[in-house]
């Protein structure tokens, strides 16, 4: 598979990723929610650091830039590595793979670096393009726009539960985005198939 085919669809996914993110975070309020299906998948407007599981270690801001700027280390690391993937001959599953979580990684990427600086802040008031340098963070502390909800299923256990009592549970609860369904995806594949899409043929591989 060709290098430009697979930036092609890294361009693509980040086109779809930033429009959806600009729109949400310039037409809805914060934590507004609007069903697009029933009740089982709702846009939901939150924002995150962009940290696994919303962890935080030492000071918010230092561990917020270093986060930023090793995302911004792996992505171009991630370029140079996907076209030596194709060199050695990996199949054209396994890039398109490899590109879904560098466009992923990418378009979380802007949020964290840029929106800081081009957006007010969202809460009761609407978010708004503003002059570069009047944003709610400094460059490398954008936060990341989620919007994706999908509570599928949802119960409640009695009052008479054991050590829990009435608690509601949800699934699927995270908030997330399209870039993080697309690193979902590539990653989950390539676990699934390990075998199949990360295995070079005979032939083809290299030391």
């Amino acid at each position: 598979m060709k290098y430009r085919n697979l930036l092609f669809l890294i361009v693509l996914i980040l086109l779809f990723d930033q429009c959806l993110k600009i729109y949400i975070k310039t037409h809805f309020y914060y934590g507004q929610e609007v069903a697009v299906l029933g009740t089982w998948f709702r846009l939901h407007f939150i924002e995150n650091e962009g940290m696994a599981f919303g962890m935080k270690f030492g000071d918010a801001s230092i561990a917020k830039l270093i986060l930023t700027l090793f995302r911004l280390v792996a992505v171009g690391f991630g370029f140079y590595y996907l076209k030596t993937m194709i060199h050695k001959g990996f199949s054209k599953a396994t890039l398109i793979c490899a590109a879904l979580i560098l466009a992923g990684a990418f378009g979380n990427l802007i949020d964290s670096v840029f929106y800081g600086k081009l957006f007010s802040e969202s809460s009761f008031c609407l978010g708004q393009w503003v002059p570069w340098g009047t944003g709610y963070a400094n460059l490398f502390h954008g936060r990341v726009v989620d919007m994706l909800y999908f509570p599928l299923l949802e119960w409640t256990l009695p009052a008479s539960t054991p050590f829990i009592g009435a608690y509601t549970i949800r699934f699927f609860e995270p908030v997330f985005n399209i870039a993080d369904a697309s690193i979902s995806i590539g990653v989950l594949t390539l676990l699934f198939f390990q075998k199949r899409l990360l295995t070079l043929p005979k032939e083809v591989k290299t030391d």
